[in-house]
Formats: C-alpha cells, structure tokens, sequence
C-alpha cells in the first residue's frame, strides 16, 4: 500500500524545521561550506558514517565540532597519529588487584558522535579498530561484547592521500562509510566573510537543538520517504553499470573499472536519496535526488583501473559518466 504523499510532504515540511535551526546554528561559526553542512544532515538522518577529504585549514573539524555542539549527545575527538594504538580507540582491561579480576576501561569509542581527526594518519593496524563498532554497533573487549548507544556515528577527516606522512585506508574500511565528501577551497566572496568573522578571535555561543529521541523521529522520517518502485530500479542499474559496464551499455568504461560498488553502496544510495528529498521539503524521491547524491555515495566504492589512472580519468569522472549515460524513468 503506497502512502500518501500529501501527508506525508505536510509532515515533512512540518518537522524539518528543526534541522534548519541546527543548518542556522552551523552558520553562525561555518561560513559558506552548504555542500558539506547538507551532507552533515544527510549523514544524521541516515545513520551513516561520513567520510570528509580535504586540504588542511577547510573548516572540516571546525565543522564536526559545531554540528556536536548542536546535538544533545556525547562527543569524543581522536587525533589519529602514527603512534597510535587500537587500545587508545577502544580501551582495554585493567587488572583489579582487590577483586582479582579484570575490569574494562572503556576508550573513547564508547560515545555518540566520534570525531576520527586526520583518520589516515594512523597506520591500518589502529584504523581497523574501527571495522566492528561502525558496521555492528559494538565493541569487543576481551571476551566481553559491548553494544554501542544509539547513535553512534563517526565523522573521519583526512588530507590527501598524496601528502607526506599519510595512509591509505582499506577497501573494508572505506566501504562501510555512507559518504566520502570532497571540500574545495571558498570563494572569494566566503573568504572574505571569514575574514569579517574571524579576523579577531572571539567565543561564538551555539545552542543545542536535537535530543536523541528528536533525532530518531527525524531519522524515523526519512525512512518513511516513498521511494517509487521505478526509483529503485534507477539505483539498481546505476550500481549493476559498475560491475558489468557492457551489460549497462557503457563498454568504454570496462576496461576503466577495475571493480563495482558493493551492496552497501545500493542501500545508502536509497537511504541517502531519501534523506536528499526530505531536505528539500518531500515525502517522495525524484532522479534529481539520486543523481546528486550519488557522487559522495559512489566515489569510494569503485576502483579506477590502471588504465583510467594512466587517462587521468578520476572515480569522480567515472561516476559522471555513469549518471549520463544509464536511462533516468
């Protein structure tokens, strides 16, 4: 039975005005950046973990932190260095002389909204401490199993992977964030907004406006978005066309992918088109929201072969190619 969409467009309207308080809240220390703070939001709604790429000096932490400041939930900040070990992520077992036992102390992955500042400057070993909290919910200690709070969600920045000092993450780790987002630099008008605000430095006071029972209605919401049955169909054949090119009808592109997106990449691009058009104040999903949101989805789950790297054809311009070419309904 289909919903109706009227009511649920009214709904919409009616209860994403929150969100443009915590978007009103960013603004006030964030200048400019619309396409990381709606993604931020998107991110939330959808309970997926983002992954933020960008040359230092971006607002990329800056931005974490203040979308923290506006949520009524725990927030921890890990500085990912090379030094680094997994029990500084997680915690580990203390001994208790008194009771001849070992006793856990919890790390700071045990919150709700985890800050992993410059995740790739940590080697894999520490980065795959994250593998179990992100996909399941829970922690391992011991023999012990540790269910996280809802929400738990991480926020990961990293530098290019092609400066000093920098490690690549895994495939495996990669995968299981819903958005790999790209920032550039300001324009010069947002520049010199900065320069306005920033110039002296000076404490900016931001409200808290979701709790997290306010933040599972919202999320509950953008689960309730109608995603025609076409639609989903749409996404199908957007991620089948990058495992078998040829079968898609775009036999050029072959031989520039060395490997397609993972069913983890059809169930956020859903859930993130759900999330896109409950932003844009609607109860349904249209191509539009698909194909703007498919990039972040995307980007990271494909390989570029050898060959499109000797082209200097980029995830991003596979993707693009992608979106031109597959049939919209």
């Amino acid at each position: 039975m289909e919903p109706d969409i009227g009511q649920l467009t009214a709904r919409v309207e009616r209860d994403t005005l929150i969100l443009r308080e915590v978007e009103a809240e960013i603004r006030k220390v964030i200048v400019g950046q619309d396409y990381l703070i709606e993604r931020l939001m998107i991110g939330l709604l959808v309970r997926g973990h983002l992954l933020i790429e960008g040359v230092p000096g971006l607002a990329k932490t800056l931005a974490v932190k203040t979308l923290a400041r506006t949520l009524h939930v725990d927030f921890q900040r890990v500085q990912f260095t090379p030094d680094l070990l997994p029990a500084d992520l997680l915690g580990t077992l203390i001994y208790d002389q008194r009771s001849g036992e070992f006793v856990p102390r919890k790390g700071p992955l045990f919150t709700h909204l985890l800050l992993a500042d410059e995740i790739n400057r940590a080697p894999a070993k520490v980065q795959s401490a994250l593998l179990e909290s992100m996909e399941e919910r829970q922690i391992t200690l011991g023999d012990t199993t540790y269910a996280l709070d809802d929400p738990f969600m991480v926020l990961a920045t990293q530098n290019p992977i092609e400066q000093e000092g920098t490690y690549p993450l895994a495939e495996a780790q990669v995968d299981r964030f819903a958005l790999k987002l790209r920032l550039d630099y300001p324009s010069r008008a947002e520049e010199e907004m900065i320069l306005d605000r920033m110039l002296v430095e000076r404490s900016i006071e931001v409200r808290p406006v979701i709790d997290r029972a306010r933040l599972a209605q919202l999320r509950d919401l953008a689960d309730a978005i109608y995603l025609d049955q076409k639609m989903r169909g749409y996404i199908l054949d957007l991620i089948g066309a990058t495992r078998d090119p040829a079968a898609a009808g775009c036999s050029d592109l072959s031989d520039l992918i060395s490997f397609g997106a993972s069913p983890r990449a059809t169930l956020f691009l859903a859930r993130t088109a759900k999330a896109m058009a409950l932003l844009r104040g609607r109860g349904y999903v249209i191509p539009e929201d698909v194909k703007e949101i498919a990039p972040d989805v995307m980007r990271h789950r494909i390989g570029a072969s050898y060959e499109a790297e000797a082209e200097e054809v980029s995830t991003d311009d596979l993707v693009a190619r992608l979106l031109d070419r597959i049939e919209v309904p």
